[in-house]
């Protein structure tokens, strides 16, 4: 029928091609797939409905914004919670009752640390302990100081600040969770909700002056020997416009973290909070968990770098309990007791 060899040719080149490269193709997709890092390749694979699986059924209480809220505001009240105050030393108090109330072991780890200055200061570390015989556990992290001056404010720069997001934020949702840990008791796993002090007075340029709870913690666990599967870190999550993007050092050293507190944030319809843009790098109490006690631990952390920065409150005088919403406090707490009763559901008991 066709008598031109040459059209011929074309065609069956043409009818081959329709043929052989679709098979061909997931061979060079795998191959990409291969060369991208990590995270491109987990976003790769949330954003494909048709591999991901539909959102486990978790049974879980519920997270109280309003709750955790009041959690916060007792914290401000006791006033600028700095090393060597008597706010410090109460507040220290006020968070181990409150455990005591809610934990089955509680741990209060006092110690001197040294400040940038070269000045001694007291320092106050409370963990909160559910379900200590199990070995799988995971590790919730916050701290609860507030910073001793106001340096990114026009007024009243070395007055100590309230810290009502900054520090009292992230303990109020801890304190939350440990509440609703006490009420629907873990089976398979067990979580530490660990409140560091002495996190805020730092000076800009030397990292190592910042954290110094968690330094000391770190070198210096609660039990001897101590270790978590991984660990979630909060800071600054109470303010209403909060958006919490991937940070960088989370996903350095803990993506698969970040993947499992992202895909419970997407299951709860949180996506919005909890947005795939990747942030910046912050040098918080994470780095310094990951780097010393190697427990592969994030941040969840208010720092839009394509925006503002940190928040517009940040290190001033306005971060006081104007600023912070019970809504973003339960969404925030929703979606780590989602990831912590998941983790719980698809473990065997141990």
């Amino acid at each position: 029928m066709f008598r031109n060899p040459n059209v011929l040719r074309i065609i069956l080149i043409v009818l081959a091609t329709a043929f052989i490269l679709p098979l061909l193709l997931p061979a060079f997709k795998g191959c990409s797939s291969n060369s991208d890092n990590t995270s491109t390749s987990s976003s790769s694979t949330t954003n494909n409905s048709a591999a991901t699986p539909p959102p486990l059924e978790v049974k879980m209480p519920d997270f109280n914004g309003d709750t955790a809220y009041q959690y916060v505001k007792k914290q401000v009240d006791f006033g600028p919670r700095i090393m060597g105050s008597a706010a410090q030393k109460q507040c220290a108090e006020w968070l181990a009752n409150s455990l005591r109330k809610v934990a089955d072991t509680v741990y209060v780890q006092k110690t001197t640390v040294t400040n940038y200055a070269k000045k001694q200061y007291p320092c106050y570390n409370v963990i909160g302990a559910f379900n200590p015989k199990a070995t799988k556990r995971i590790a919730i992290f916050s701290h609860w100081d507030s910073r001793p001056r106001a340096d990114q404010d026009t007024e009243r720069t070395a007055e100590a600040i309230l810290g009502a997001d900054d520090g009292g934020s992230s303990t109020g949702v801890a304190l939350e969770l440990a509440r609703i840990l006490s009420q629907q008791k873990l089976q398979n796993i067990g979580v530490d909700i660990i409140l560091f002090d002495a996190e805020d007075d730092g000076t800009e340029g030397n990292n190592e002056s910042y954290c110094l709870g968690s330094q000391h913690w770190s070198r210096n666990p609660h039990i001897a020997g101590y270790h978590a599967d991984y660990g979630i870190l909060m800071d600054m999550v109470g303010a209403a416009d909060a958006i919490f993007y991937k940070e960088q050092y989370s996903m350095q050293y803990a993506p698969q973290v970040v993947q499992k507190v992202w895909d419970a944030a997407r299951a709860l319809g949180q996506s919005s909070l909890f947005s795939d843009n990747i942030g910046g790098g912050i040098t918080d109490d994470h780095v310094f968990v990951n780097t010393i006690a190697h427990i592969p631990t994030i941040d969840i952390i208010n720092f839009q770098p394509d925006r503002t920065g940190f928040p517009t409150h940040w290190h001033t005088h306005k971060d006081d309990m104007k600023v912070i919403s019970p809504i973003t406090l339960d969404n925030v707490g929703s979606v780590i007791a989602r990831v912590l009763y998941q983790e719980d559901a698809m473990s065997v008991a141990q």
